[in-house]
């Protein structure tokens, strides 16, 4: 084999590139396609449908292709990163780079309180709320040291969690159809009642915005890649449809199942399961096996999201504009370390610091899952300006891929993903024609700004130790 083609399976620490396209598509799918907000789109009722449609159309697939021009573009270690300080300067980047490194740490909190929540109703329904904190805690570490690991043993997690998170959509989807034939349709499911509306359901149409992230992942990892000219666009093409067919499967298979009313954030999962293949018997074990498939798929979504996250941040700091603390790798396996420690620091902190205010897990899981969100969704404020910023300040360069359509399409791409990035910020804390609940929305929109607060200030670390 000739020096280039070593060169070319190998990456920048001379370890050999662990992401195929097989696993690049299955990353993807497990990134995006998370089964723990499930519950909170299907809340919307059975508008839902359209509404992902619409999202699918107008938001999805835009931003899939955008992505793809960027990912094979610009395919360095780094991801959005890259992007944006490419576009716009370090210091942007750096911003970017907080929040989107940020937010994974702050949503890990929410994914193992659903964690513990299902746990519990599978396991140990008198399970007291603090017990679920505590569980989540663990799980938190759990993540950190998988991700740890070197990258060609981690994504094995994520592999497989595609795999029962698909499972579990086909099995909702196809078994609500069975049981409607047999009991009737739980929701109205005609279609005037399946057209968007603008009421109070508004409240989680954030959440299929939510739902649909994740393209970016893959080029946060950009050095482990094989082939990413070719691999990314295939990977985001294959990705995306599966997504899309699994999604709408699931929120309708819940919606043929559950009455709106009954439909919990938190027990939404497993009382569908329960429902369409009963508690008891046969049934019952296969519930609990599925169960156990969702709760590993809770796991995998949180080590394919750090993965990428904390290689984002590390390759920041290595560019000094994040404290160099987040640059340290594992001598052994070339993972970043740090992030991955502070990840962990971080939801237990959130996660004992929260239990402090909620009720009940359910009150918990939503004011986390809204204020990670929230945090979440703002780096993306940036990746569309920087994506026709670099169009017009970096013609020349090599685009392996290229969003078809001419200059006016990519416009129109870009403005269209920004404004249902704008919208799903603002919905998570105020619905049009609704008033605030400040009681709900003052804790989240402190926590934003206090999560904005303090990265300035690592910047302003960064800073001292880049003159230094």
């Amino acid at each position: 084999m000739s020096a280039v083609k070593v060169q070319a399976k190998t990456t920048g620490t001379g370890l050999k590139k662990a992401m195929r396209s097989l696993d690049m598509t299955l990353f993807t799918v497990c990134a995006i396609l998370v089964i723990d907000t499930l519950a909170p789109s299907a809340a919307i009722g059975p508008p839902s449908i359209s509404w992902w449609i619409i999202t699918l159309v107008l938001f999805f697939i835009p931003y899939g292709l955008i992505t793809a021009e960027l990912g094979t573009t610009y395919p360095e270690e780094g991801g959005l990163y890259i992007w944006v300080r490419n576009a716009f300067g370090e210091k942007w980047a750096a911003r970017t780079t907080w929040l989107y490194w940020i937010n994974v740490a702050l949503w890990m909190p929410s994914v193992y309180v659903l964690f513990s929540g299902m746990f519990a109703q599978l396991f140990f329904q008198e399970m007291g709320l603090w017990v679920q904190i505590l569980l989540g805690i663990v799980m938190s570490w759990v993540t950190v040291w998988i991700g740890t690991r070197a990258l060609n043993v981690s994504k094995w997690v994520p592999n497989v969690g595609a795999f029962f998170k698909a499972l579990i959509m086909v099995v909702i989807g196809i078994g609500a159809f069975v049981y409607a034939s047999k009991n009737g349709v739980a929701n109205d499911l005609s279609f005037g009642a399946l057209l968007p509306t603008l009421d109070a359901g508004l409240w989680f149409l954030p959440v299929i915005v939510y739902n649909f992230m994740g393209f970016e992942l893959m080029s946060g990892v950009g050095n482990d890649l094989e082939n990413p000219g070719k691999s990314i666009p295939r990977a985001i093409v294959i990705s995306g449809v599966l997504i899309a067919v699994f999604y709408l499967l699931g929120t309708l298979g819940m919606l043929m199942a559950v009455p709106l009313d009954d439909l919990g954030l938190v027990e939404g999962i497993i009382d569908t399961l329960q429902i369409i293949l009963g508690d008891s018997g046969f049934g019952g074990f296969v519930v609990t096996v599925l169960g156990i498939g969702a709760l590993y798929t809770f796991l995998a979504n949180m080590i394919t999201w750090t993965i990428g996250a904390n290689s984002t941040a590390a390759e920041a700091a290595k560019e000094n504009e994040l404290p160099a603390i987040f640059a340290k790798t594992h001598p052994q396996f070339k993972t970043p370390v740090s992030a991955f420690i502070i990840t962990g620091a971080v939801s237990t902190v959130v996660l004992v610091i929260y239990g402090f205010m909620a009720g009940t897990a359910e009150d918990l899981f939503w004011t986390l899952f809204a204020f990670s969100s929230m945090v979440f969704l703002l780096p993306y404020l940036a990746m569309f300006p920087a994506f026709l910023k670099l169009r017009r300040s970096d013609p020349d360069a090599v685009r392996p891929y290229r969003v078809p359509g001419g200059p006016a399409l990519a416009w129109i791409m870009a403005v269209l993903c920004e404004v249902f990035i704008v919208q799903a910020v603002v919905f998570f804390v105020w619905i049009p024609g609704e008033p605030i609940d400040w009681a709900f929305a003052a804790p989240v929109l402190i926590g934003v700004v206090l999560t904005i607060a303090v990265g300035e200030i690592l910047l302003w670390v960064a800073a001292r130790e880049k003159a230094r």
